[in-house]
């Protein structure tokens, strides 16, 4: 084996994938070394793999499953695909599964997301930190261990049609009144996946940059970002829309804008969804990560509902819908969980259900979510800081001991008042510490946001 001269992966290896500019710091001879890595950490005898849109994704896919094939694994290639999709071929074929996309990130990046069978996820403490110390190792000139059977088979295998019908079949969609809905793809993967699930749905689909275009010639796949969504809002103002919709690159995240054109939190999304769910499955849990608005336990438990606070990130959260066999979860991120979707993230099964609620009753859309939108909140302010321990201390210091302030770690720091609350949060990447405040007004939150800044930004 060549010397690939890498001897540390950690600016590659993240908290719950593989992520790196091609071909700098990704190429198919280390997908390759991932692709066998990934079979002798798992012992996976079989394995799906999909790829998104990106010019390098065909090529590392192929590469990730020549090495999981020479280490005994029958591989499954899915071809073109969302996140989402791969998560279900994964659940629905009980194979471990390996998807190749950089999500929203530019053009020039590319990587690894991987999961057991069952779409079970793999993070850093489950799995992804012996698969990176295998690669360093075989990269640096180590040898590959002997496969532990016979080499495995390579096979193509299109599973979109029946993703689809597994979406539909979560969602009673039967008597929704007429709606026109612009949807966003982004030149991402919901160009492919949204026409194979809308075509069966009773809805009036006006299409955005639906041409698959890893180079996103339109605006970055990355609908959290306001600017990226200006577009969608205007679409929807101008054709009369009921409501828009946004994905992001590899389409397991999905942004919802009212007929005003103007932005649904993905909170309120997540408190939507959550009644829907438990008007089905009354006493049920539900989780929503703590970032998220302090409105979604409320209407968690309003509904009879058990709200499950975790911590940012989908590893942690697919982890705890397991451990509590929850219904449902939701992430400030736009990150929706689905217990009948083997526990994993889809954008997809998220826009259903909202279209499925506006379509069953009269109301607007902004009128439908007013109900779930109760508190002014500042939405994600980074900030660049030096030594990002250092700074959380001395913003925990400056507020604790405060008459009714409570602070905890769960991630980051979440400091709490009766009218008010912030979590402030770092980056797994980059020396950036993240802030989000919510408060019962808006006065109120202007003054703790200023507030916590002003220490952030000394």
């Amino acid at each position: 084996m060549r010397d690939l001269s890498v001897t540390d992966l950690s600016a590659v290896v993240k908290a719950y994938d593989v992520r790196g500019v091609v071909p700098e710091q990704l190429d198919e001879a280390l997908a390759e070394l991932f692709g066998a890595a990934f079979v002798e950490t798992t012992a996976a005898e079989a394995i799906v793999t999909g790829h998104d849109m990106r010019s390098s994704s065909p090529g590392l896919a192929a590469a990730f499953a020549r090495g999981a094939a020479g280490q005994g694994a029958d591989v499954t290639e899915i071809g073109l695909c969302s996140t989402d999709e791969l998560y279900f071929a994964s659940g629905s074929l009980g194979q471990a599964g390996a998807m190749f996309t950089a999500s929203h990130n530019p053009a020039r990046y590319n990587g690894i997301k991987m999961c057991r069978a069952g779409a079970a996820p793999i993070g850093q403490d489950t799995g992804l930190l012996d698969i990176r110390a295998l690669v360093e190792r075989w990269a640096a000139g180590g040898e590959l261990p002997a496969p532990r059977r016979p080499a495995g088979s390579i096979r193509q295998r299109d599973m979109l049609e029946e993703y689809a019908a597994h979406l539909l079949s979560l969602v009673d969609l039967s008597g929704i009144r007429p709606l026109r809905i612009v949807v966003d793809a982004g030149n991402g993967m919901s160009g492919l996946t949204a026409p194979a699930v809308f075509s069966n749905v009773p809805v009036d689909i006006i299409p955005l940059y639906f041409e698959l275009d890893g180079t996103f010639p339109h605006h970055e796949a990355n609908p959290l970002n306001p600017a990226n969504i200006v577009d969608l809002q205007h679409a929807v103002r101008e054709k009369g829309a009921d409501l828009g919709l946004a994905f992001d690159g590899d389409a397991d995240r999905c942004f919802v804008v009212d007929e005003r054109g103007e932005a649904v939190t993905p909170s309120a999304v997540t408190a939507l969804i959550a009644v829907r769910l438990l008007a089905g499955r009354p006493g049920s849990t539900v989780l929503h990560n703590l970032i998220t608005s302090r409105t979604v336990p409320e209407v968690i438990r309003e509904h009879g509902g058990t709200p499950v606070r975790t911590r940012v990130g989908h590893s942690f959260i697919k982890a705890e819908m397991n451990r509590t066999n929850a219904v449902f979860g939701g992430e400030h991120s736009a990150h929706y969980y689905f217990r009948d979707f083997y526990n994993a993230d889809t954008g997809m099964l998220a826009a259903l259900h909202v279209i499925a609620a506006l379509g069953s009753q009269a109301e607007p859309l902004s009128g439908l979510m007013r109900r779930y939108q109760r508190m002014p909140a500042s939405g994600e302010i980074n900030s660049t800081v030096r030594d990002t321990r250092s700074t959380l201390v001395s913003v925990r210091e400056h507020f604790a001991g405060r008459a009714g302030v409570t602070t905890d770690e769960l991630d980051g720091l979440t400091v709490s008042a009766p009218t008010w609350w912030f979590n402030l949060r770092p980056s797994n990447t980059e020396p950036l510490l993240r802030l989000n405040v919510e408060a019962t007004e808006s006065s109120t939150l202007d003054r703790i946001r200023d507030e916590v800044l002003a220490l952030v930004r000394a």
